[in-house]
């Protein structure tokens, strides 16, 4: 059923996104005059097709389901070339310049644009994320260091507002890898408390692996609350020792257990061993005598309940102007740091192993989905950017590659000879190859 699932989450994830990209370029040729000869979802053979529309475009549905693609009248494919004089203005290469750029160009501007729509509808109803305040950290942490204390809230990094732990992470991110110094502006968690100022130094920040857990890597963990006893399992050792539901975990031999993480913790690294646990029931203090058992499975600590462990949560909501904005920007800082990623690769300073291909992309589609839909939503709209970014890429085949190409004819005067496009497109299929061949090792290697 989890496969099922998966596989379903990915296709509603990124069929639309392919047909979005696809209609991009059909409403732009449509409107620069060009003849649309069929729109397939898919590649290869049509298993399914219908004609439609004044010009009996053939809307289709093919075999691989690996993407789509819009069939012009174009007089480089036999297959596609005018058939009567009449149709030769409507021919694609007869159009001006400017007209084929806004067709090849509409795709991934298609994306950029549901991206902007999703993220916008997602903050003008609303998003439920966990806030940015800090659980305490030790004092080796970077973040400990720098003069930040647990319990307090981050409210902006380098001056750029935050109020989420995803907006938190954004920022830091963001200046990991421009290699600047974090400027974190927090307040106490009394009401009132004056706010103060945290810095993380540039060459602590370059030093952070973005690749991995970067808040982890500076000490910030999110603050959880006390650890309450939600449920007590049977036949285990909490039941043994009498632990209720509704208890309130106030220390481990006689050391103060500030949530449930603490208390985790020190179950895990007491296998055997009796801890006397504080507990808070109701107004009584009571001192009760816990013997963690062996899990056989990772063979740490086991006592069989479970903890309340939800982060304080904030709703992070605009109207209808400021959700729009709020969304733009996301669209764009979300590109240019993709941008920035790839530039990294490709001179060495970030790992390959980023190249991501359809196998993670269906895992983490599935495991959105099953997070509920605001996570899947917004998985949709972070894809459709990445593919408007990777369309946009100067590589012969794709969308980006053509760009250049009419670049170069609006410095040149003139159209790139026929002999280097087909160089070009060779290269281009190999190249794109590779990157595919990458990203599915990749993924077989996250997947095993």
């Amino acid at each position: 059923m989890n496969l099922i699932h998966t596989l379903l989450a990915f296709v509603l994830a990124l069929g639309p996104l392919i047909i979005f990209h696809e209609l991009g370029h059909y409403v732009v040729a449509r409107l620069c005059g060009v003849k649309v000869l069929r729109f397939s979802i898919g590649m290869g053979r049509v298993v399914w097709s219908r004609r439609f529309g004044p010009d009996q475009t053939e809307w289709a549905i093919s075999a691989l389901p690996i993407g789509g693609y819009v069939k012009m009248l174009d007089e480089r494919d036999p297959s596609t070339a005018p058939a009567s004089e009449a149709d030769l203005p409507r021919e694609f290469t007869r159009q001006n310049v400017w007209k084929r750029i806004a067709i090849v160009a509409a795709g991934p501007v298609a994306n950029f644009i549901l991206a902007i729509v999703v993220m916008a509808a997602l903050f003008m109803h609303g998003k439920q994320e966990p806030g940015t305040r800090l659980r305490a950290m030790p004092q080796t942490a970077a973040v400990y260091q720098a003069g930040v204390r647990g319990g307090d809230v981050v409210t902006a990094v380098n001056g750029r507002p935050v109020q989420s732990w995803t907006e938190l992470r954004w920022e830091l991110v963001r200046a990991a890898i421009d290699k600047h110094a974090a400027e974190l502006t927090l307040r106490g968690p009394e009401s009132g408390a004056a706010p103060y100022r945290a810095v993380l130094p540039a060459d602590r920040m370059a030093a952070l692996d973005v690749d991995g857990d970067v808040l982890g890597a500076l000490g910030m963990q999110m603050w959880r609350p006390r650890p309450t006893v939600d449920k007590v399992l049977p036949d285990g050792p909490a039941a043994r020792a009498g632990l209720q539901a509704g208890d309130l975990v106030t220390s481990i031999d006689g050391k103060p257990i500030l949530d449930g993480i603490a208390f985790i913790e020190a179950v895990r690294g007491a296998v055997g061993k009796t801890l006397q646990v504080g507990v808070l029931r109701g107004d009584r203090q009571l001192v009760v005598p816990l013997t963690p058992e062996r899990d056989p499975q990772s063979g740490k600590g086991l006592v069989k309940l479970l903890i309340a462990q939800a982060p304080g949560m904030v709703t992070v909501k605009e109207g209808p102007l400021g959700a729009f904005a709020k969304g733009v920007e996301r669209t764009w800082e979300t590109s240019a740091m993709t941008v920035k990623m790839i530039a990294k690769m490709v001179v060495g300073e970030v790992s390959l192993k980023n190249v991501t291909g359809p196998i993670t992309i269906a895992d983490v589609a599935g495991q959105t989905a099953r997070s509920g839909l605001e996570p899947f939503l917004e998985f949709i709209a972070f894809i459709s950017i990445s593919l408007g970014v990777m369309n946009l890429l100067p590589i012969p085949v794709l969308d980006g590659g053509h760009l250049l190409y009419y670049s170069l004819e609006v410095l040149t005067g003139r159209p790139l000879p026929a002999r280097i496009g087909e160089i070009a497109q060779r290269a281009g299929v190999g190249l794109l190859f590779m990157l595919m061949a990458l990203a599915v090792f990749n993924d077989l290697v996250r997947l095993l």
